[in-house]
């Protein structure tokens, strides 16, 4: 069986956006390693040791991780891309644009389509882009 999960990237909040998800969606970190805890001969040079180097949050048949990126290295962002939720419902869905766009940027407001009963565009406080859809009223 192939998965396919995404990989995001902060420029110093993993930690923080990561537990974001872990309430927000209703997952559980499974795994959260900064660049301190790692065996010092396995350890890159100039690194900050409170970054991340590694996070899991999973939930029903869903991961996500993701990793600071490297101290002194220029941070590109997040862009070209977006994480799409789907729930059976627009209210189950609503929620969850709502605690997304809180701090967030909203890009197309959470409503009804032709393609779908309820769906919205955001980017969370974390800068990372998401588009949520219900299936039902």
């Amino acid at each position: 069986m192939t998965l396919l999960n995404a990989y995001l990237f902060f420029d110093g909040t993993c930690a923080e956006a990561m537990r974001f998800y872990e309430r927000t969606l209703g997952g559980r970190i499974e795994m959260m390693m900064t660049h301190g805890e790692i065996p010092a001969s396995d350890r890159q040079p100039g690194q900050d040791d409170a970054r991340i180097v590694h996070a899991r949050v999973t939930g029903d048949g869903w991961a996500l991780m993701a990793s600071d990126w490297m101290a002194g290295q220029t941070f590109p962002g997040a862009s070209g891309f977006s994480l799409s939720l789907g729930y059976p419902t627009v209210a189950q869905a609503r929620a969850i644009f709502d605690a997304l766009a809180d701090g967030g940027t909203v890009h197309m407001p959470f409503g009804k389509t032709f393609w779908s009963p309820g769906f919205g565009m955001v980017a969370d406080r974390y800068g990372t882009p998401w588009m949520v859809s219900g299936e039902h009223d």
